[in-house]
């Protein structure tokens, strides 16, 4: 409940999860039938990053304003979408602008007042469904929707010690629920030893089809800061993996220097399979 991610919005790890987002919204897209998108940590929909609590971390700087003041080619349709929206978009406002007649999005959202503004962005929108309500619990009740194809985002803070145990939980009832969804969930990297036993939990959870990709701005050593961020991605589709491999190199090239140009030591990315079809 204390998490607001008005101070973190347009920094990198949101850059690469938005545009995953957008990649993985996009192909489902490809076919014409209904898309059912959820969105289980909403947050507020958008952020002015001109707002005290931008201001006050500064960590969009070093994110959305570095890719927008150099857009690489491969990043063309989200940086477009951002600057389409005017401020810097949250996953809701972000799904939003890119949702055809046919699709719908449902957000949940916790927080009260975090809730409530987002109600009020989409008051008259007969497309976007918002609930305050617990994520996990949202997952069994919203699943399975009358579309037959759909998208889950699950994007927790991790401020708890048990949260990633409850990512893996969180998935199994979502295929559970609605087998064929394309399931996206962001993670934190500080230091390994938590993303190893994400890996292991996942390998043994019984989901097939997993990928991970993961971006490091440098070697994650310390606990204390987060030094990259990745993605479990549950029935990816077609090409996936190839085009990750495209979004994190852009991403690196960007993002991976420090002020003074120089990239940090341990700075890379990696796409890893892993479990199988």
């Amino acid at each position: 409940m204390n998490y607001r991610h008005a101070f973190h919005a347009g920094n990198f790890a949101d850059c690469l999860k938005h545009a995953v987002l957008v990649w993985l919204l996009r192909a489902l897209q490809r076919k014409p039938g209904g898309v059912f998108v959820l969105d289980t940590h909403a947050g507020t929909g958008a952020y002015d990053l001109e707002s005290p609590e931008a201001q006050r971390t500064g960590e969009w700087h070093q994110g959305i304003a570095r890719l927008l003041a150099d857009p690489p080619d491969l990043l063309a349709d989200y940086l477009g979408l951002v600057q389409g929206v005017g401020l810097y978009p949250g996953s809701p406002a972000l799904i939003r602008a890119m949702l055809r007649p046919q699709d719908r999005l449902a957000c949940c959202e916790l927080h009260p007042e975090d809730a409530a503004t987002l109600r009020q962005r989409f008051s008259r929108d007969p497309q976007v469904a918002v609930h305050r309500r617990d994520a996990w619990e949202a997952i069994g009740a919203l699943l399975p929707p009358a579309e037959k194809r759909g998208l889950v985002l699950i994007d927790p803070p991790y401020e708890q010690p048990n949260e990633f145990g409850q990512v893996v939980t969180g998935l199994k009832l979502a295929t559970t629920r609605m087998r064929q969804a394309v399931l996206a969930a962001w993670f934190p990297v500080k230091h390994r030893t938590p993303v190893r036993e994400l890996h292991l939990a996942l390998r043994q959870s019984g989901l097939r089809d997993i990928v991970s990709i993961e971006l490091w701005l440098r070697a994650p050593l310390d606990a204390s800061r987060l030094n990259g961020c990745g993605m479990i991605v549950v029935n990816p589709p077609f090409g996936f993996e190839a085009a990750a491999g495209t979004i994190l190199k852009a991403m690196l090239d960007r993002l991976g220097a420090g002020q003074d140009g120089a990239g940090e030591d341990g700075a890379g990315f990696a796409v890893d399979r892993l479990v199988d079809e």
